[in-house]
Protein backbone atom coordinates (compact mmCIF):
# COMPACT_ATOMS: atom_id res chain seq x y z
CA UNK A 1 0.00 0.00 0.00
CA UNK A 2 1.43 3.46 -1.11
CA UNK A 3 1.69 5.60 1.97
CA UNK A 4 0.85 9.37 1.79
CA UNK A 5 3.84 10.70 4.29
CA UNK A 6 6.94 9.89 5.22
CA UNK A 7 7.85 11.05 8.16
CA UNK A 8 11.57 12.33 9.24
CA UNK A 9 12.74 13.48 12.51
CA UNK A 10 16.68 13.79 13.40
CA UNK A 11 17.23 12.75 16.70
CA UNK A 12 20.66 13.57 18.75
CA UNK A 13 20.23 13.45 22.51
CA UNK A 14 16.83 14.63 22.06
CA UNK A 15 14.67 11.56 24.38
CA UNK A 16 11.98 14.25 25.95
CA UNK A 17 11.30 16.24 23.07
CA UNK A 18 11.62 12.83 20.51
CA UNK A 19 8.90 11.18 22.73
CA UNK A 20 6.79 14.31 22.75
CA UNK A 21 6.88 14.77 18.78
CA UNK A 22 5.95 11.37 18.11
CA UNK A 23 3.05 11.87 20.71
CA UNK A 24 1.74 14.84 19.50
CA UNK A 25 2.13 13.24 15.28
CA UNK A 26 0.49 9.66 16.66
CA UNK A 27 -2.48 11.31 18.55
CA UNK A 28 -3.16 13.92 15.94
CA UNK A 29 -2.39 12.51 12.60
CA UNK A 30 -6.33 11.38 11.03
CA UNK A 31 -7.21 10.32 7.83
CA UNK A 32 -3.24 10.06 6.61
CA UNK A 33 -1.55 7.21 5.96
CA UNK A 34 1.79 7.30 7.06
CA UNK A 35 5.41 6.38 8.75
CA UNK A 36 7.21 7.57 10.80
CA UNK A 37 11.19 7.80 10.54
CA UNK A 38 13.81 8.39 13.10
CA UNK A 39 17.20 8.98 12.39
CA UNK A 40 19.07 8.83 15.62
CA UNK A 41 22.75 10.33 15.47
CA UNK A 42 24.41 8.24 17.76
CA UNK A 43 22.08 9.44 21.24
CA UNK A 44 23.68 7.91 24.19
CA UNK A 45 20.75 9.57 26.41
CA UNK A 46 18.33 6.35 26.02
CA UNK A 47 16.52 7.96 22.92
CA UNK A 48 16.67 4.60 20.72
CA UNK A 49 15.07 2.29 23.53
CA UNK A 50 12.67 4.73 24.88
CA UNK A 51 11.27 4.77 21.32
CA UNK A 52 11.25 1.17 20.62
CA UNK A 53 9.85 0.55 23.56
CA UNK A 54 6.83 3.15 23.07
CA UNK A 55 6.54 3.44 19.75
CA UNK A 56 7.50 0.10 18.23
CA UNK A 57 6.35 0.88 15.01
CA UNK A 58 8.46 3.58 14.42
CA UNK A 59 11.74 2.92 12.03
CA UNK A 60 14.71 3.99 13.41
CA UNK A 61 18.28 4.25 11.48
CA UNK A 62 21.18 4.11 14.29
CA UNK A 63 23.58 5.96 12.51
CA UNK A 64 26.18 5.14 15.49
CA UNK A 65 27.61 8.60 15.53
CA UNK A 66 26.53 12.80 15.08
CA UNK A 67 26.64 12.06 11.08
CA UNK A 68 25.08 15.58 10.97
CA UNK A 69 21.64 16.90 9.77
CA UNK A 70 21.74 16.89 6.62
CA UNK A 71 23.08 12.90 6.83
CA UNK A 72 20.76 12.12 9.15
CA UNK A 73 17.57 13.37 6.81
CA UNK A 74 19.37 11.91 3.95
CA UNK A 75 19.13 8.24 5.81
CA UNK A 76 15.92 8.72 6.78
CA UNK A 77 14.71 9.28 3.24
CA UNK A 78 16.17 6.48 1.87
CA UNK A 79 13.74 4.74 3.78
CA UNK A 80 10.77 6.71 2.61
CA UNK A 81 7.68 5.11 0.64
CA UNK A 82 5.25 8.03 0.99
CA UNK A 83 3.64 10.53 -1.68
CA UNK A 84 5.32 13.09 1.03
CA UNK A 85 7.94 13.99 3.25
CA UNK A 86 7.78 15.91 6.09
CA UNK A 87 11.33 16.68 7.56
CA UNK A 88 10.36 17.85 11.12
CA UNK A 89 12.52 18.41 14.43
CA UNK A 90 12.10 16.76 17.17
CA UNK A 91 11.25 20.24 19.39
CA UNK A 92 8.19 20.48 17.10
CA UNK A 93 4.62 20.34 18.12
CA UNK A 94 1.86 18.62 15.71
CA UNK A 95 -1.72 19.82 15.98
CA UNK A 96 -4.67 17.28 15.83
CA UNK A 97 -6.05 17.33 12.26
CA UNK A 98 -3.11 19.26 10.68
CA UNK A 99 -0.88 16.78 8.54
CA UNK A 100 -4.22 15.72 6.44
CA UNK A 101 -4.82 19.52 5.65
CA UNK A 102 -1.74 20.56 4.51
CA UNK A 103 -1.26 17.09 2.60
CA UNK A 104 -4.64 18.34 0.97
CA UNK A 105 -3.33 21.67 0.31
CA UNK A 106 -0.23 20.41 -1.28
CA UNK A 107 -1.97 18.34 -3.48
CA UNK A 108 -4.21 21.02 -4.46
CA UNK A 109 -1.51 23.15 -5.52
CA UNK A 110 1.09 20.93 -7.42
CA UNK A 111 3.10 23.45 -8.53
CA UNK A 112 4.48 24.14 -5.23
CA UNK A 113 7.65 21.77 -4.48
CA UNK A 114 8.54 22.79 -0.54
CA UNK A 115 5.51 24.15 2.24
CA UNK A 116 5.39 25.38 5.63
CA UNK A 117 3.00 26.05 7.76
CA UNK A 118 3.00 29.05 10.60
CA UNK A 119 5.37 28.28 13.25
CA UNK A 120 4.12 29.35 16.56
CA UNK A 121 5.82 29.52 20.32
CA UNK A 122 4.15 27.36 22.94
CA UNK A 123 1.79 31.03 23.80
CA UNK A 124 0.46 30.67 19.97
CA UNK A 125 2.31 33.68 19.25
CA UNK A 126 4.51 33.63 15.55
CA UNK A 127 7.83 32.32 16.25
CA UNK A 128 9.90 35.13 15.07
CA UNK A 129 13.35 32.90 14.74
CA UNK A 130 11.16 30.15 12.52
CA UNK A 131 9.27 32.37 10.10
CA UNK A 132 10.81 32.19 6.27
CA UNK A 133 13.75 33.95 5.51
CA UNK A 134 15.28 35.79 1.83
CA UNK A 135 17.92 34.02 0.41
CA UNK A 136 21.04 34.67 1.77
CA UNK A 137 23.00 37.34 0.43
CA UNK A 138 27.00 38.78 1.14
CA UNK A 139 26.17 41.60 2.89
CA UNK A 140 23.83 40.06 5.71
CA UNK A 141 25.74 36.94 6.09
CA UNK A 142 29.06 38.80 6.50
CA UNK A 143 27.42 40.80 8.86
CA UNK A 144 26.10 37.89 10.74
CA UNK A 145 29.45 36.65 10.66
CA UNK A 146 31.26 39.74 12.12
CA UNK A 147 28.46 40.19 14.84
CA UNK A 148 27.19 43.47 13.59
CA UNK A 149 23.55 42.78 14.19
CA UNK A 150 24.26 43.02 17.95
CA UNK A 151 25.34 46.67 17.04
CA UNK A 152 22.98 47.71 14.68
CA UNK A 153 19.70 45.86 14.63
CA UNK A 154 17.98 46.20 11.60
CA UNK A 155 20.99 45.62 9.49
CA UNK A 156 19.17 42.00 9.15
CA UNK A 157 15.39 43.48 8.42
CA UNK A 158 15.66 42.88 4.60
CA UNK A 159 17.04 39.34 5.31
CA UNK A 160 14.79 38.37 8.14
CA UNK A 161 11.47 39.49 6.36
CA UNK A 162 10.95 42.00 8.66
CA UNK A 163 8.19 43.12 6.65
CA UNK A 164 6.34 39.53 6.37
CA UNK A 165 2.61 39.33 7.28
CA UNK A 166 2.09 35.97 9.09
CA UNK A 167 -1.41 35.77 7.77
CA UNK A 168 -0.79 36.07 4.34
CA UNK A 169 -0.66 32.88 2.52
CA UNK A 170 2.46 33.46 -0.37
CA UNK A 171 5.32 32.75 -2.13
CA UNK A 172 8.75 32.64 -0.33
CA UNK A 173 12.33 32.36 -0.77
CA UNK A 174 13.05 29.95 1.84
CA UNK A 175 11.51 28.06 4.54
CA UNK A 176 12.54 27.05 8.01
CA UNK A 177 14.00 22.85 7.60
CA UNK A 178 12.01 22.35 11.20
CA UNK A 179 9.16 21.75 9.05
CA UNK A 180 9.71 21.29 5.34
CA UNK A 181 6.63 19.42 3.34
CA UNK A 182 8.11 17.98 0.49
CA UNK A 183 6.67 15.83 -2.79
CA UNK A 184 9.21 12.60 -2.92
CA UNK A 185 9.24 12.66 -6.67
CA UNK A 186 11.01 15.74 -6.10
CA UNK A 187 13.56 14.71 -3.74
CA UNK A 188 14.23 11.31 -5.84
CA UNK A 189 14.94 14.64 -9.07
CA UNK A 190 17.95 15.63 -6.28
CA UNK A 191 18.97 12.65 -5.17
CA UNK A 192 18.72 13.50 -1.56
CA UNK A 193 16.34 15.46 0.96
CA UNK A 194 19.55 17.65 1.54
CA UNK A 195 22.71 18.10 -0.56
CA UNK A 196 25.46 15.99 1.53
CA UNK A 197 28.36 18.80 1.58
CA UNK A 198 26.42 20.57 4.70
CA UNK A 199 26.78 18.98 8.07
CA UNK A 200 24.30 21.73 9.74
CA UNK A 201 23.13 24.70 8.55
CA UNK A 202 22.02 26.02 5.16
CA UNK A 203 21.09 22.63 3.88
CA UNK A 204 17.72 23.52 4.20
CA UNK A 205 17.58 26.77 2.24
CA UNK A 206 20.02 25.07 -0.46
CA UNK A 207 17.41 22.48 -0.83
CA UNK A 208 14.40 25.45 -1.36
CA UNK A 209 16.41 26.97 -3.86
CA UNK A 210 17.18 23.32 -5.67
CA UNK A 211 13.49 23.45 -5.65
CA UNK A 212 12.90 26.63 -7.30
CA UNK A 213 15.59 25.77 -10.12
CA UNK A 214 13.46 22.65 -11.13
CA UNK A 215 10.26 25.33 -11.37
CA UNK A 216 8.63 24.60 -8.30
CA UNK A 217 7.48 27.34 -5.84
CA UNK A 218 8.25 27.43 -2.47
CA UNK A 219 5.40 28.51 -0.06
CA UNK A 220 4.12 29.62 3.23
CA UNK A 221 0.43 28.90 4.42
CA UNK A 222 -1.00 30.13 7.60
CA UNK A 223 -3.78 27.08 6.98
CA UNK A 224 -2.92 24.85 9.53
CA UNK A 225 0.22 26.21 13.04
CA UNK A 226 2.06 24.06 14.22
CA UNK A 227 4.26 25.02 17.71
CA UNK A 228 7.94 25.47 17.17
CA UNK A 229 10.42 25.43 20.56
CA UNK A 230 13.33 26.44 18.00
CA UNK A 231 16.88 24.78 18.16
CA UNK A 232 16.39 23.08 22.00
CA UNK A 233 19.47 20.48 20.93
CA UNK A 234 21.94 23.65 19.69
CA UNK A 235 21.41 25.55 23.04
CA UNK A 236 23.26 22.68 24.70
CA UNK A 237 26.55 23.00 22.81
CA UNK A 238 28.94 25.73 23.26
CA UNK A 239 29.00 28.91 20.78
CA UNK A 240 32.27 27.72 19.66
CA UNK A 241 31.34 24.71 17.99
CA UNK A 242 28.08 26.01 16.43
CA UNK A 243 30.06 29.06 14.74
CA UNK A 244 31.97 26.67 13.21
CA UNK A 245 29.51 24.32 11.97
CA UNK A 246 27.60 27.25 10.60
CA UNK A 247 30.77 29.11 8.74
CA UNK A 248 31.80 25.95 7.26
CA UNK A 249 28.43 25.31 5.91
CA UNK A 250 28.28 29.28 4.73
CA UNK A 251 31.40 29.39 2.74
CA UNK A 252 30.17 25.67 1.09
CA UNK A 253 26.85 27.58 0.48
CA UNK A 254 28.42 30.35 -1.22
CA UNK A 255 30.72 28.28 -3.11
CA UNK A 256 28.29 26.40 -4.76
CA UNK A 257 25.98 29.35 -5.63
CA UNK A 258 27.52 32.92 -5.77
CA UNK A 259 30.54 33.83 -8.09
CA UNK A 260 33.91 33.45 -6.25
CA UNK A 261 34.74 37.40 -5.64
CA UNK A 262 31.60 36.92 -2.73
CA UNK A 263 32.45 33.36 -1.75
CA UNK A 264 36.05 34.33 -1.10
CA UNK A 265 35.31 37.00 1.06
CA UNK A 266 33.35 35.04 3.08
CA UNK A 267 35.84 32.09 3.67
CA UNK A 268 38.50 34.79 5.10
CA UNK A 269 36.00 36.13 7.66
CA UNK A 270 35.18 32.93 8.24
CA UNK A 271 38.35 32.84 11.08
CA UNK A 272 37.00 36.26 12.24
CA UNK A 273 33.82 34.81 13.13
CA UNK A 274 35.53 31.77 14.51
CA UNK A 275 37.68 33.67 16.76
CA UNK A 276 34.85 36.15 18.16
CA UNK A 277 32.93 32.76 19.31
CA UNK A 278 35.88 31.71 20.92
CA UNK A 279 35.99 34.94 22.75
CA UNK A 280 32.32 34.50 23.67
CA UNK A 281 33.01 31.42 25.17
CA UNK A 282 35.70 32.33 27.11
CA UNK A 283 33.58 35.41 28.94
CA UNK A 284 30.96 33.16 29.28
CA UNK A 285 33.30 30.38 31.30
CA UNK A 286 34.90 33.76 33.65
CA UNK A 287 30.98 34.09 34.29
CA UNK A 288 30.74 31.49 36.25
Amino acid sequence: MKLDLSIITVCTNDKDRILEVLESTFSGTKDVTFEYIVSDNGSMDGSVEAIKEKFPQVKIVENGENVGFGAANNAGYSLAKGEYLLLLNPDMRIKPGSLKTILQWARKHTEVGVVSPKLIDQNGKLQENAKPRRFPGFMDQAAIVLKLPHIFPHILDTYLYKDFDPSKEQEVDSVRGSFMLIKKEILDTLGWAFDPRYFIWFEDVDTCREVQRLGYKVMYTPIIECVDYVGQTFKRLPTLQKQKWFTASMVKYFRKWEPWYKWMPIALLRPVGIALAWGNDVILKLKK
